[in-house]
Parts: structure tokens; sequence; C-alpha cells
């Protein structure tokens, strides 16, 4: 995507001269390091930041190419980010602006590498922000940790982000910039745990995990975790991203009556397969059509049309979550009915942790007393505890065997369900064994 700004800041100079002065398009954001509107410090806005003093923020997300429904609701939370960010940020006692230069990955490891490198050496950004799976975030928190620039990131379950880039000892992180929140194989052992055992089934699981990050991962920790609670896992073995024949899979699961199915795969590859699943008789059989990475958004779901009814998935956000952003005041409710009128589209449930990156690196900034020094930017990380739309994320508090710079956050299980209203699918909430703030609406049917 192209570069967008907003001006704010320095009264009584026109947007002409301050683009003069800076030589880039500003977007300021001038913050107080004050508590206001949360007890969890949401940034206080001033005024009157010198162009001369810019933050730059780079966002790099997956906005076209096969992972592009990660990216849907990206440019309304840019939105309100550049809205909340626009009368600028006070940091140890400077104004400064701030600008977000955001790029697309296109769903690519090579091109999120490559808009990663220009921003760090021709924008010269001070903080990268990246979401939405390894194949955008690994590549980015690659060049930005080998540049050292900080980094957050989110919505890659936090192994694949950490052992997926070579990573050992979870107590030695060899990431000196780099910070993550998002869920982990723990949590969605917790979930399916806790979700499968609402309907009656013989306990055989044919799983679908890939070749790739996400794959490798789920098949290291989540494998043996489920067999050890008591079910029998049915694995084909891995398989190529962008396989377009699954007949031996499907043979393999109806043989060994694989009641249960779990994936983790890139969206159109889920597609061919469960369409060829039903072609060959395996949807019949199934009882539960456990999905991950696919079938997250409402987009995804209603393309497969009535074989997207009932699939069970989990999520890293929903509107009906009980968190607001600190940054912009607004709750996940609001956030949600703020994208669909903006979009016409229904809630996605990426928009929760996009704004929840720059809830975080608000928090952060301001603690950091010079968002220039990229090491005091580092050592305000370790310091930020923050309420986003995801919940309140903390990386002061340790968690054994979990890294310092991850915070590990929930994916409750549950159900897409056919409506009679014009969005004719949404996702329900059948689980909440992570969060039990999170509100339960129903109990998980038979697919």
């Amino acid at each position: 995507m192209t570069e967008e700004a907003t001006t704010g800041g320095a009264k009584g100079i026109s947007r002409r001269e301050l683009v003069k002065r800076a030589g880039v398009g500003v977007g300021g954001l001038v913050v107080s390091g004050g508590v206001a509107g949360s007890a969890l410090g949401a940034p206080r806005i001033s005024v009157g930041a010198d162009a001369s003093n810019t933050i730059k923020l780079g966002f790099v997300s997956p906005i076209t190419g096969a992972t592009s429904g990660f990216g849907e609701p990206d440019p309304y939370v840019l939105s309100l980010a550049r809205k909340a960010f626009a009368k600028g940020l006070t940091v140890g006692g400077t104004n400064y602006a701030v600008q977000i230069v955001n790029r697309d990955s296109q769903s690519s490891p090579s091109q999120a590498a490559k808009v990663a490198n220009d921003l760090i050496h021709s924008q010269s950004v001070d903080v990268m922000l990246a979401t939405s799976t390894p194949e955008t975030v690994n590549p980015v928190a690659d060049a930005s940790e080998a540049a050292g620039v900080p980094y957050i990131t989110t919505v890659v379950p936090w192994e694949a982000w950490y052992f997926g880039r070579g990573a050992k000892d979870p107590t030695k992180s060899p990431f000196r910039y780099g910070f993550h929140f998002c869920f982990g194989v723990a949590n969605f052992y917790n979930s399916y745990t806790h979700l499968w055992p609402q309907v009656k089934t013989n306990k055989k699981v044919g799983v679908m995990w890939p070749n790739d990050a996400d794959g490798n991962a789920i098949r290291a920790g989540l494998g043996p975790l489920l067999e050890k609670a008591g079910y029998t896992i049915v694995d084909p073995g891995a398989y190529q991203d962008g396989t377009t024949d699954y007949s031996a899979q499907i043979s393999k699961f109806k043989s060994e009556n694989c009641q249960i199915f779990n994936t983790f795969p890139i969206p159109p590859d889920f597609a061919t397969f469960w369409r060829q699943a039903a072609q060959q008789g395996y949807t019949k059989m199934v009882e539960i059509a456990q999905i991950a990475k696919t079938g997250l958004f409402p987009s995804q779901v209603t393309a497969l049309g009535s074989l997207g009814n009932n699939l069970a998935s989990a999520v890293y956000w929903h509107y009906t979550w009980p968190y607001s952003s600190s940054l912009t005041g607004i709750s996940s409710r609001q956030l949600a009915a703020g994208y669909k009128a903006h979009s016409g589209k229904q809630w996605n449930q990426q928009a929760g942790p996009s704004l929840a990156l720059f809830d975080v690196v608000a928090k952060a900034l301001v603690l950091s007393g010079n968002p220039k020094d990229k090491n005091a930017v580092v050592a305000a990380m370790k310091k930020t505890r923050v309420e986003t739309p995801v919940g309140v994320l903390d990386w002061t508090k340790a968690r054994p065997g979990i890294p310092f710079n991850v915070v590990p956050t929930p994916i409750p299980g549950g159900q897409w369900v056919k409506t009679n209203d014009k969005y004719k699918i949404d996702f329900v909430i059948c689980e909440h064994s992570d969060d039990p703030k999170i509100p339960i609406g129903g109990r998980l049917k038979a697919y």
C-alpha cells in the first residue's frame, strides 16, 4: 500500500511548511506519559509537535494474496490510529510528530522482507509493527532484528514466531529487539480440550498440518498434548502449501474413521481440501471440523457455502470481549460496529490485535523517555502493561516456559453458525477456559 499521513501538531505552521521541514508527510502524534482514560495508562493527547522531531512507525500486514483475509480491517484500524495520533505525542517533555507508514506483504515472505528492509533503510522507521501469519511476520521480524530496530508483532502462534525463527531455549531469547503477543500451543490445547467434549466422538483426530512454520510448531507441540489427553492423532504427514490433490489424506481419514478433523492451512488449501472431502464423502463422517489459520473471517466461511456452516474454529478477538483500546478509548463492540459502518462488511477478528499493536507501541514510547533511543524503547517494552481490545497485555510478568518477550493471549473455541440476517453466518463462542471474563454464547453442535 502507499504511504498515508495526516498532519497535526505545531500551531500556526502550514502543512506545506511542516513537510518542507521534515522532508516527509507528517502524522502528528503527541502523547504525554500521564494516566488518562484507563487505569492502565491511556496516553494523554497534547498539541504542539515540532515536525523536526518525528517518530516513524512501520506497519506491515497481508492486504493481498493468499492470507489477505487478515488484512481486511487494517485500513480502518490505521484510520483509527492516525486519528488518535493526530494531535501529537509528548515523551520525556519533548513533543514528537508520529507518522505511520504501512506496507502490504502480499502474503509473501520475500515481499514481506523486501518492504521491511525498505521501511528500515529507506524510511528509517523507529519501531516496526507487523501482523498476521509467519509468512508476513517472521521475515519482518528477522529484518528488524538484524537492523537493531525495535519491533512488536502479533497473530502468529508464539512458538512459530520464536522457534520458527531459530530460537532454541525459551529462557534465553536471542531476539533482543522483538516483542510478541499471541496465542500458543497451550492455548489451542485448552480451547480444544474444553470444546471437543461438548460433542460425542470416538476421539480420533485426522490432522492436516502443513510443512510450514505454523504446521511444524503445532505438530511438535499440540499433537503430543492431545494424545496425553486421550485423543488418537491420525497424521498422514506434512504436506506442502499449494497442494491440489488430497485424495490420499482423505482416504486415510475415512479408513481410520476420524470423527474429528483439525487443520492449520493457508485459506486456499483448506477450501480445496474441504470441497474434495465433501465430494469423497468424508464430511458426512465428521462430527467436529476444527480449523485454524483459515476460516477465521466471515468472508472465508461464507465462500464455502453450506460447507461452512458449523465449522468449529477459535477466535483471538470477538466483539463481545470486555476490553477496550487504551489509545482510542473505544470498546470491542464499538470497534466492530465502526468497522461495519466504515466498510459495509461484517466484523473481522483481526481488527482487535491490529489496533492492539498501536495501544502497545504508544504506551512503550511514553515509557521510554526517549523514542529515538532504540535501547530505551526496548527497555520500556519490558515494563509495558496496557489494556487493548484483546485483553491486558503485560510484559512485566514472568511466565514459566515462555520467553520474556512473549505474552500469550487467549483463543476461545467456538463455531460458525447459520443466521437469519443478511450476513448469513456468525461466530459463537462456546468455551472460555483461558479467560472466564469472555462471555460464552452457546454450545458446540456437531458438524
